[in-house]
């Protein structure tokens, strides 16, 4: 009997000295790491990663910041403060749950010289670290070295330290971990477009995240986009511009939006035609010329997309119904006109929730190779309380790219809270970095610019004056008075409302802006 006492006695010594290590080393964790700090203010990321064997169904995450720190903007979550410095931060309805090994990524702005403190994830102490562990540098921006169908694979250079490896994020989630330099993501759909990040990390954590980097799969029945481009409105409806067909839009634009999708008498429905009076002011345009020009252009490698709502747009999609009836109308029309995706432009209101709802449906009927484009008014970007902002990071894992209208805005607030007028690089540069602090990454940001005089009430600039601000944002030259904190060399691009003014006056925004983003970084 006294050797089985003995080792029952050794069997539970051995319990209770191990299962504890183990449920901390599985435990969830929380990282919080800064990727940038400009001076006045800073960016704050938490990494939220499950490394337990169960999902966790709902977080929230509570610090302390000390006096004199306080946060300001803040994306992928929902922020209460309690007393004067503590802050509690929840789930969306869309990232509340975190699969055994994947990570959810929630971030803010802040100012002052100070970080969080005492947080809690879920009631228990945040076990993540402080995202700087041992030293271990960002690694480079990865490069997609191969590609099929089915599968991308990524290259990047190792950041500084000595890492246990590299785990690679498309988002918030997880998709692979290896300990060299370079992997491979399999399993992924036909012609669909990823934006990975990479971390390096050790037993302490994780390293900031490399700069983002896009790449399509191949299959695509037309050439994916390039990575900076020249989103271009064409008109389907007849005013002062030249009138024109499909056929006629220069070479240089790689998105065309056709302008309008209209409403119809049901709400969230939208219709589209092409417009009697165009099709005589070009001599003839009938359904089939107009379908065989969208063809054409795709075969060229461009995108042709439908724009729903403009100035005078009443689209609506307010409840769950109206958000059905535009998922199913604008799927119908993009089947029967071959459009490539949808570009949502509505200066009279939007609804975050429904038009997300609708957004991320009718995405699920597209495939992944749908495009999705936005053009909201600079007012509607100024913070991301705005609603149009709030829609912009709710749908930013299938958003292409956000290109708010710099025009017709006289004089608004940019990120370092100076004034600027519009027809100025710092007008476009401060502004844009609103939506780059903001959530949105860079190659979702694009720069929109009436095409010259007559196209817009104010704003209007020298197509060199876009190029500077490009070069500013991506390259950190041709800067006015302000100039961002950091670079940002995946800046998507620019727009102009539109093709049909830019050929009217000559076609100088898309020879000049069109063939410079092509020396970009």
């Amino acid at each position: 009997m006294r050797p089985r006492t003995v080792l029952s006695i050794f069997a539970a010594l051995l319990i209770v000295v191990l299962v504890p290590l183990t449920a901390r080393a599985e435990a969830p964790s929380a990282t919080f790491s800064k990727p940038s700090d400009w001076g006045a203010g800073w960016e704050g990321r938490y990494t939220l990663a499950n490394g337990s064997g169960s999902a966790v169904d709902g977080w929230t995450v509570e610090f302390d910041l000390p006096s004199g720190t306080a946060v300001g903007a803040y994306w992928d979550a929902l922020m209460t403060k309690d007393g004067a410095s503590h802050y509690v931060f929840r789930n969306r309805e869309y990232n509340g749950a975190i699969a055994p090994g994947k990570s959810v990524v929630f971030g803010f702005t802040g100012t002052g010289p100070g970080a969080p403190e005492n947080c809690k994830f879920n009631g228990q102490p945040c076990t993540g670290g402080s995202g700087e562990p041992g030293g271990l540098g960002a690694p480079g921006a990865p490069s997609v070295s191969g590609r099929s169908d089915t599968s991308l694979t990524l290259t990047w250079a190792a950041g500084s330290g000595k890492p246990t490896g590299y785990r690679v994020y498309e988002g918030s989630d997880l998709r692979a971990t290896v300990t060299g330099t370079t992997a491979t993501l399999s399993g992924l759909e036909k012609c669909s477009m990823h934006s990975y990040t990479v971390k390096a990390y050790d037993e302490k954590g994780e390293s900031p995240a490399s700069a983002a980097t896009t790449g399509t799969t191949t299959g695509c029945a037309t050439a994916p986009l390039p990575k900076h481009v020249l989103t271009g409105y064409w008109h389907d409806f007849v005013n002062s511009a030249r009138p024109l067909k499909l056929s006629q839009v220069p070479d240089e634009y790689d998105i065309i939006a056709v302008a309008f999708g209209e409403a119809t008498s049901n709400f969230g429905e939208v219709s589209f035609k092409v417009d009697p009076g165009l099709a005589s002011k070009v001599g003839g345009y009938t359904d089939a010329q107009f379908k065989a020009d969208v063809k054409a252009l795709q075969a060229k490698g461009k995108k042709v997309i439908l724009s729903v709502g403009g100035e005078k747009g009443a689209v609506w999609v307010g409840n769950s119904s109206a958000a059905t009836l535009f998922t199913n109308s604008v799927s119908q029309l993009m089947a029967e006109w071959g459009f490539d995706g949808v570009d949502i432009d509505l200066e009279n209101g939007i609804s975050p929730q429904y038009m997300g709802q609708a957004l991320r449906a009718l995405r699920a009927k597209a495939g992944n190779g749908m495009i999705l484009t936005m053009a909201p008014q600079t007012v509607d970007m100024q913070s991301t309380g705005a609603a149009y902002f709030q829609l912009a990071l709710n749908v930013k894992d299938i958003l292409t790219v956000v290109n708010m209208q710099y025009y017709n805005s006289g004089t608004m607030l940019g990120c370092d809270q100076g004034v600027y007028s519009q027809g100025t690089v710092d007008f476009m540069t401060a502004l844009a970095c609103i939506q780059l602090q903001g959530g949105l990454r860079a190659d979702q940001v694009g720069l929109g610019l009436p095409a010259g005089p007559g196209a817009a009430g104010g704003g209007v600039v020298q197509p060199g004056l876009v190029n500077n601000a490009l070069d500013c944002l991506a390259k950190g030259t041709g800067c006015g008075k302000f100039k961002p904190s950091t670079t940002y060399p995946d800046i998507r691009g620019a727009m102009t409302w539109s093709i049909n003014w830019d050929v009217t006056n000559g076609g100088g925004f898309a020879r000049t802006v069109g063939s410079h983003l092509k020396t970009l970084p």
